[in-house]
């Protein structure tokens, strides 16, 4: 089980319309949502992996904190949500070091995961994942191995592996069903709130029992908050994807917490190796 903390405002696909110059004139509510998701895992015994922003650990080190107090896994995010494929591999470098550093003082542990922003680490920039082996990362979750308009990497492998270029890191993906030769998406995000919930629960329980493996489950602190501010001047395709279902996540995930076994990504992935 993990999740990406970052605010509303900071998602990729509000870069067009929200500059981050005005992210610090915003109502925050990052905190306020991340500590109903605290609640709501204890509720359920439940130990996440909370692949967190610098730029959200430099302003609530408290949060940070109490994360870790709750016995989760403390990854990094970048700092400010950048994608990897908008940077060069020195920004990218300083962008991890950064906000690695700021999850570590905050937290008090030492942090070896990474996640990217958006997923943007594929074929046309894996140079990212030798960075992060050099930094000492463990692991990286950083590429969907599927066809999308912002990421992806279809032909990824659809589990864990060494890449050949970093094979001290382990790279564990996104999870995906495979239908015939197409895989398709099962492991959160927009397509949890999209479509019923018996789906995800079918593909998730298809990859435990068919191909033997764990998933991996994503989702944002501002997936459960329907009453966040809305934005004006978006596109319908913007509106449709970051809106949808809002009110209905929570519920959802409820059920998901309930119906399997969940652990963080270092307890499932990386101390079975």
């Amino acid at each position: 089980m993990t999740v990406d903390v970052e605010d509303y405002f900071q998602v990729s696909a509000f870069e067009p319309y929200i500059p981050r110059s005005d992210w610090e004139l915003l109502p925050s509510r990052v905190e306020r949502n991340t500590d109903r998701i605290l609640a709501l895992f204890a509720e359920h015994g439940v130990q996440a992996t909370f692949f967190t922003l610098g730029w959200v650990a430099e302003r609530y080190p408290g949060l940070v904190r109490r994360i870790v107090e709750g016995g989760h896994e403390l990854a990094c995010h970048g700092y400010s949500h950048i994608r990897v494929n908008r940077q060069s591999p020195f920004e990218f470098r300083a962008d991890v070091e950064k906000s690695r550093n700021l999850l570590e003082q905050a937290g008090g542990v030492a942090v070896r995961g990474y996640r990217a922003a958006s997923y943007s680490i594929g074929a046309e920039n894996l140079w990212a994942l030798e960075v992060l082996a050099e930094l000492g990362f463990t692991y990286s979750s950083s590429i969907y191995p599927v066809k999308h308009d912002l990421y992806g990497m279809p032909d990824a492998p659809r589990f864990k592996f060494r890449p050949e270029n970093a094979p001290n890191l382990l790279e564990i993906p996104v999870t995906t069903v495979e239908l015939g030769s197409h895989k398709f998406p099962a492991g959160g995000g927009g397509y949890f709130r999209l479509f019923p919930y018996w789906i995800s629960r079918w593909a998730i329980d298809r990859v435990n029992r068919q191909d033997g493996q764990p998933a991996i489950f994503y989702f944002h602190p501002w997936e459960i908050d329907p009453e966040q501010p809305r934005q004006r001047d978006i596109s319908m395709k913007t509106r449709f994807r970051h809106y949808l279902n809002l009110g209905r996540t929570e519920s959802r995930l409820r059920r998901l917490l309930r119906d399997f076994s969940w652990n963080t990504m270092d307890k499932v992935f990386v101390r079975t190796q």
